[in-house]
């Protein structure tokens, strides 16, 4: 088969496709129409022109809809062996590749300008829709009763397998084109991609890797699969800078919270945010800072003062004897005077021993008091012996609402409730 057949062969195919825009409109070339001969073009030639978008500037197929699919149809005439029998039946006309692929099935019915090749060019998609184009458009015709038309149609596949050859031979040619591109640019950026590896390895913080990964990102295209690798080592050391940041600010926090130590608090807290700013606001940086400050606004600043004369481990020591001599009030005292001190988490941990053990003898007080009315046959009295029996339950919620007994308390109170009410 000469260069030239190859050609007009093509240029056939391409018609053929171009046809089917006129599916279902009152366009359709008609058996009588004369033959209308164009220059053929050449597949493979650079036919897809830059063209001007919101986006930038970037290849794009040029998409013709509507009234200018019409036209284009009109540029050209089909035959049938009956008129013109020493004729071969072969389209000719002269078109471009972008006009040919605008019968794929946009990527957007309402934009067509911003379907790029990046985003339509699927040879599993674009070949078959293409090929079922051409079918329809065939049996459009030959049920309008133009077999002879839609024969010369589908008699252009014929001369499609040298061109699948071509396209094969020339589909492997790129391959191994992309493949040295791939080695080159490899070989170019290997240094900045183990300088990344690296500093992930010994777990560099977050912002180190960042700027070296953004570097090598910007000198690649979008979508790169080194750009996309470097865009997972930031995640990577995102991760790990993460996790040391969260374990360094909760030891900033027992500073505040546990021990009452709310000036070095403020003072580390403002170093880690130099040294953590990215985790700022994962953090909730901001927010800690403010709950310092109203902790020490809630504390007695006197008292904080005191502890710098007296042994506050000593203090601690005398709040359990208090308690276990069931002196309450002065138990709750020192233990709030400690609260200001560096051993606040303990005592905030005996503050809750306290008003347990507050509360235990609040609610046995009761169940001997609710005993008593049991056996009292005066309803009047009774009734009094309950009320009275409610008192101690209401004093222990009154001086520990944070008691771990207030569930059960407050149980109590309704059980005793249910028995006045009867």
């Amino acid at each position: 088969m000469s260069k030239s057949t190859v050609l007009v062969q093509i240029a056939a195919v391409a018609a053929t496709i171009s046809l089917t825009a006129c599916i279902g409109t009152s366009q359709c070339p008609a058996p009588d129409d004369t033959l209308v001969q164009k220059k053929p073009i050449i597949l493979g030639q650079d036919t897809v022109r830059a063209a001007e978008t919101q986006t930038g500037t970037h290849t794009e197929m040029q998409v013709v809809t509507g009234d200018s699919a019409t036209q284009l149809l009109d540029q050209f005439k089909l035959t049938t062996p009956d008129q013109a029998p020493d004729v071969t039946p072969t389209v000719l006309v002269q078109t471009r590749v972008d006009t040919v692929l605008m019968m794929l099935p946009p990527c957007d019915k309402t934009h067509f300008s911003h379907c790029t090749l990046e985003t339509t060019m699927d040879p599993y998609k674009a070949f078959p829709a293409l090929a079922n184009y051409v079918f329809n458009y065939a049996d459009t015709l030959s049920r309008a009763g133009q077999t002879d038309s839609a024969s010369v149609i589908l008699n252009s596949f014929s001369s499609m397998a040298p061109m699948w050859q071509e396209w094969q031979a020339y589909s492997d040619t790129l391959r191994n084109d992309f493949g040295k591109r791939r080695e080159e640019k490899a070989k170019e950026f290997e240094s900045m991609a183990l300088q990344i590896q690296n500093m992930n390895r010994v777990q560099a913080s977050y912002s180190m890797v960042a700027e070296t990964a953004d570097s090598l990102i910007a000198q690649l295209a979008p979508g790169d699969s080194l750009a996309n690798w470097a865009a997972g080592q930031k995640k990577i050391a995102y991760t790990n800078t993460l996790k040391k940041a969260t374990k360094e600010f909760n030891e900033i926090k027992v500073l505040a919270d546990e021990k009452a130590q709310f000036a070095e608090a403020r003072k580390q807290t403002e170093t880690f945010r130099i040294r953590y700013r990215d985790f700022e606001d994962t953090l909730h940086v901001q927010d800690f800072l403010k709950h310092v400050d109203e902790l020490e606004k809630s504390l007695d600043s006197e008292t904080a003062k005191m502890w710098e004369k007296n042994d506050p481990e000593k203090a601690l020591a005398q709040a359990d004897t208090l308690i276990a001599n069931e002196k309450f009030e002065k138990a709750k005292d020192l233990l709030n005077k400690l609260k200001s001190s560096k051993f606040r988490k303990e005592a905030n941990e005996k503050y809750i021993a306290l008003a347990d053990a507050y509360c235990n003898k609040q609610r046995k007080t009761t169940s001997q008091i609710f005993a008593k009315s049991l056996k009292q046959t005066d309803e009047a009295k009774k009734k009094k012996l309950l009320n009275d029996a409610i008192a101690p339950l209401d004093k222990c919620l009154a001086e520990f609402p944070e008691t771990t007994q207030r569930e059960k308390v407050e149980s109590n109170r309704k059980f005793i409730e249910k028995e006045l009410a009867k």
